[in-house]
């Protein structure tokens, strides 16, 4: 079935809504509460979020602008999203929250546009409009997980898992490169239990490297919003393990991810 962009903007859509459920009632002091990401508030995850979306529009829109953009950031020693985060603090939340909302809608308005096929830049290669949509679903329910965990809330999992789910298996090459170690030749079967009860699988059903268990575990273990230890995946054989424990959906460097017993069950 082709791609549409239609459908991931939709998911998007609803993903930026359960997000925005979670920031509209929060006083202001609430903005700045810390959230698991060590020095980072509420604030500035959706700064974060507002940002690259404003960035990721500009890739798509003119992308002469964007490459620009990306060399000045080179020259300047690379992106730092706690440096990123620093330059908005100054923000209060009556702020961010329209900022996000008008970012969003221009970042679905812009891509809803385009093929899914075509190609944007981006900080690395340049990937598929629909990777970069998808990628965004993927930063918006991670980011959201950590506001969610900072305000006591537990979203139901949804079937847009499976987008955070493929990125994560998509990126173990990158995984392991951020990391500085060899990619093992041993294929990995990864076997999901979906929200709606279904299995999600990907890799040789014959692989003795296995990760079981739930499609929200397995996204909090591959978004670093979880530790492998407070999921409860079952995971086996060596190529498997290593993976698990430094396996991560997001670009950029090595995440320092959340430590054992940060939490416990393995839910959102």
């Amino acid at each position: 079935m082709p791609v549409s962009m239609d459908a991931l903007a939709d998911d998007l859509a609803a993903e930026s809504a359960v997000l925005r459920d979670l920031l509209a009632p929060l006083q202001e002091h609430e903005w700045r509460l810390p959230t698991p990401a060590a020095g980072w508030s509420i604030g500035d995850q959706v700064s974060h979020l507002a940002h690259f979306d404003d960035v990721a529009v500009r890739s798509a829109t003119d992308p002469d602008a964007f490459v620009a953009y990306r060399e000045k950031i080179e020259a300047d020693g690379g992106i730092d999203p706690d440096t990123i985060a620093a330059t908005f603090r100054d923000l209060t939340g009556a702020q961010l929250l329209p900022w996000f909302d008008e970012a969003r809608a221009r970042l679905l308005t812009s891509f809803r546009a385009l093929d899914p096929s075509a190609r944007v830049p981006w900080f690395g290669p340049p990937m598929s409009a629909a990777s970069s949509l998808t990628a965004r679903i993927m930063e918006t329910w991670a980011h959201g997980q950590d506001v969610a965990d900072t305000v006591g809330v537990a979203r139901a999992p949804s079937p847009r898992l499976r987008h955070v789910a493929h990125i994560g298996i998509g990126a173990r090459r990158y995984s392991y490169a951020v990391n500085e170690r060899a990619l093992p030749e041993a294929p990995i079967r990864v076997e999901l239990a979906a929200p709606d009860g279904s299995a999600w699988t990907w890799g040789p059903d014959d692989a003795p490297d296995r990760v079981t268990g739930t499609a929200l575990d397995f996204c909090l273990a591959v978004t670093q919003r979880r530790h492998r230890d407070d999921t409860s995946l079952t995971i086996t054989g060596p190529a498997a393990t290593e993976w698990m424990t430094i396996a991560q959906a997001f670009a950029g460097d090595a995440g320092t991810g959340r430590v054992a017993g940060q939490f416990s069950g393995g839910q959102a």
